[in-house]
């Protein structure tokens, strides 16, 4: 069953006060620790440089070389390696400097990285999908609030300034009731040896890596929906190479999108009402532009121009939650992860996409900390 929910994005009171300028410090310096090496761990690690509270400690992959380059290159302090016994990220995990850890590994990895940092006293940002399943999800956010610690999931776009302008707008009623969403994210991605997103153990696919892009805005706009129902093109390897997903509200009103790894598609968003309708360009993960267009045929362009590449927001609102003793983002609660979770494992379950790790009927989850780190990089 999908629960009931107003529509999910709220603006915090930094994003309110500061749209502007997310680089200015809020508080007492934060020592941040990195796992991974990989590119959206780069990307990232540019991002929490430019803030002025944010102390770049430690960094880890299962190559001490690559650790240590990665740390050179981006500044961080220490670098961690597998030393044989213990995978680079526990060392990580273990190091007293650290008082957050940013989880970027593939997707496959999550649980197992962030239960290990929140079971080892670490507050925790995880890229998303935070993990494969709504299960493991719960696990993560109960364990998090027992032991009193920060835990979200990094789906950026919500703090860009164009997407919460977008929701401002939205919940002003200037587009009126809003019937129906249209959104798309397609690209074709390389299937060179050792592509995550063409695995299916690492948590490879279309829907899970870029399926929460295009739910946000619908997410935005109605909220939960009332049902799903989903289609998948599934490949040889067992990986959803194309998904449609319809939502469906009790009002009448639809929301439709398509994610590919296999197309070029617009990248852009689109939400209809009654009196307007506002579209966001490409790539609708990171808009700069917001077109709204009116029954009066009046049209409105409004603009942006994000700090950084964009992450800035995000990291400066996790920040924030730490500097005042929060242990969830209004903007972020863990309660939207959860049910972001539920409807995608619904969409899987109707689509016929299906991982390795999937939870089995009476088994717990217990994961290993200990030993090697496949597919944690």
């Amino acid at each position: 069953m999908i629960p009931a929910t107003e529509p999910l994005l709220v603006r915090t009171p930094l994003l309110a006060d500061d749209p502007q300028d997310p680089l200015r410090a809020s508080g007492n310096p934060v020592r941040w620790g990195v796992v991974s090496t990989g590119r959206i761990a780069s990307i990232v690690a540019g991002d929490l440089a430019l803030l002025p509270d944010a102390v770049l400690q430690s960094v880890s992959s299962r190559s001490r070389a690559g650790a240590e380059e990665f740390a050179a290159r981006h500044g961080f302090r220490r670098a961690y390696g597998d030393d044989g016994s213990l995978p680079g990220y526990m060392r990580l995990i273990q190091d007293p400097d650290v008082d957050i850890v940013y989880v970027a590994t593939p997707h496959a990895s999550h649980f197992t990285v962030a239960h290990a940092a929140l079971e080892a006293g670490k507050h925790v940002l995880c890229e998303k999908p935070m993990t494969l399943n709504a299960r493991d999800t719960a696990v993560l956010a109960g364990l998090a609030r027992r032991n009193g610690l920060f835990l979200m999931e990094a789906v950026w776009s919500r703090f860009l300034p164009s997407v919460q302008r977008a929701a401002e707008i939205i919940a002003s009623g200037e587009l009126g009731e809003v019937r129906w969403i249209q959104a798309d994210l397609g690209f074709p991605a390389p299937r060179h040896p050792g592509a995550r997103l063409w695995q299916r153990a690492a948590g490879g696919g279309a829907l899970l890596d870029v399926g929460v892009y295009p739910l946000t805005w619908a997410l935005i706009a109605l909220g939960a929906p009332q049902s799903l129902t989903a289609a998948a093109h599934i490949n040889g390897d067992g990986v959803d190479a194309e998904t449609a997903v319809t939502l469906s509200y009790a009002s009448g009103a639809r929301a439709q999108f398509m994610v590919s790894l296999t197309t070029v598609s617009t990248q852009a968003a689109t939400v209809s009402g009654t009196k307007g309708m506002l579209r966001c360009n490409a790539p609708l993960f990171n808009p700069t532009e917001l077109t709204l267009t009116f029954g009066s045929g009046e049209t409105r362009l409004e603009t942006f121009r994000p700090a950084g590449r964009g992450y800035t927001y995000q990291l400066r609102e996790v920040l924030r939650c730490l500097q005042l003793g929060l242990t969830e983002s209004p903007t972020m609660p863990l309660a939207d992860t959860l049910l972001v979770m539920t409807l995608l494992d619904e969409a899987r379950r109707q689509a016929g996409i299906t991982y390795p790790s999937d939870p089995v009927r009476g088994m717990d989850r217990r994961p290993a900390h200990t030993g090697g780190s496949q597919c944690i990089d």
